[in-house]
Parts: structure tokens; C-alpha cells; sequence
């Protein structure tokens, strides 16, 4: 990455973690994928019960794959015949993995959901709560977050799961009502009740959407 713009998001990055903390939550920053993964892994003690939502960048920096190959109790909705029993299991689980839609620069983290199982399990169930973020999703402000949450993160996210929502085919947000829309409910996390609950990892790489 360019180095003016490691300098940057360096920068940026502490200014974000500082307003984690502010919010009872612990940020950190990593310069790559790689350094994510064994962050990630080093919150998550051997034997844990660990779950996620559709936590693509989860999957892409490879920390699924090390979940189910280590000592750990990995619950794989996708493998489940019974999905639903596998999101409930989530609520008790000992970790929970997910991604944020949008943070603003003062800690506020954004995310939108079509079934509510990532966003209710953000705000309440499991005992952690590991957050895996690029740095392309901190946002000046709550607005910019909300707006980056509706017209980047769920276009992109209507177009993988092959929906029909207006944003599939315009690529930006019509506020719409239509079946397949998945902006349904949405999350504000802007202070955490308990501390050392939520942790979110900073990543100076572009990741997830």
C-alpha cells in the first residue's frame, strides 16, 4: 500500500481505537490480513464456541478455515440442514464474528440486516464479539457511516446473494419496500454496556464491503 496512505490510516486508526475505548469497546490496528488472523485468534481461547453471520471477510483472511482446522468448537451455519437452529445457537455461543458496515471515526459502529441474526447478536447473546474491519469503512461522521452502510455495503451485498432489490441493478439505495430488501434493521452501536465484550481489529488493507 502507498506509504501516504499508511500514514494516513495509521493515524486515522488511533483516532478511531480512542473512540472505541471512550465507548467501552477495545480497538486495534494491523497492518494486513495475515496480522488480522492472529490478532483475531489470540481473542479466542482454545475450546470456545465460535459463530458468525455472513462474515465474508472472516472467510477471506482465512480465520474460518483456521477455526475449523484448530481446537475449537466452530459452528458452521452452512452446514447445517436446520439454519435457523444454527443461528440461535449464537446467543450462547463464547464468540461471535462479524464485520461492521461502516465505523465513524469516533467509534460508532453502523450495520444493516435482512434477518436480524447479526445485528441482534452484535447487540445482545454472545459473551464476545470480534469485529474485522478495513480501514475503506471508517467514515467521517454518523451520517457518511449511514450512507456508506446503505449505497455501498448493501448494493454489494443484494448483488452476491443474487437479490432483486432496486440496488441490485442501480448500485445505490431507493430506501425501497420490496420482498428481497435487506436493508430490514439497523444497528447503531455507539457504546457497549460490558466492558470487554466488543473488540474490533482495524485492518490497513481494504476488506469486506
Amino acid at each position: 500500500m502507498n506509504e501516504s496512505i499508511t500514514k494516513r490510516n495509521t493515524a486515522l486508526a488511533q483516532t478511531v481505537i480512542k473512540g472505541l475505548e471512550s465507548r467501552n469497546m477495545s480497538g486495534y490496528f494491523v497492518k494486513n490480513a495475515e496480522e488480522a488472523l492472529q490478532k483475531a485468534l489470540s481473542l479466542i481461547e482454545e475450546g470456545n464456541t465460535v459463530t458468525m453471520g455472513g462474515c465474508q471477510t472472516a472467510r477471506d483472511i482465512g480465520l474460518v478455515q483456521a477455526l475449523k482446522e484448530g481446537p475449537y468448537n466452530f459452528i458452521d451455519r452452512d452446514e447445517y440442514e436446520d439454519r435457523r437452529k444454527a443461528m440461535l445457537m449464537a446467543y450462547d455461543a463464547d464468540v461471535y464474528l462479524a464485520s461492521a458496515n461502516a465505523i465513524t471515526s469516533d467509534g460508532v459502529m453502523v450495520n444493516i440486516d435482512g434477518n436480524a441474526n447479526r445485528v441482534s447478536a452484535l447487540a445482545w447473546g454472545p459473551k464476545k464479539v470480534i469485529i474485522i474491519a478495513g480501514m475503506n469503512k471508517v467514515c467521517p461522521d454518523l451520517d457518511s457511516a449511514m450512507k456508506r452502510a446503505r449505497n455501498v455495503a448493501a448494493p454489494i451485498n443484494t448483488q452476491r446473494l443474487n437479490l432483486s432489490a432496486p440496488c441490485t441493478k442501480a448500485g445505490k439505495c431507493f430506501d425501497c419496500k420490496s420482498p428481497d430488501t435487506i436493508c430490514c434493521q439497523f444497528l447503531i452501536t455507539r457504546f457497549s454496556r460490558h466492558a470487554g465484550r466488543i473488540h474490533v481489529i482495524l485492518v490497513d488493507e481494504p476488506l469486506g464491503f
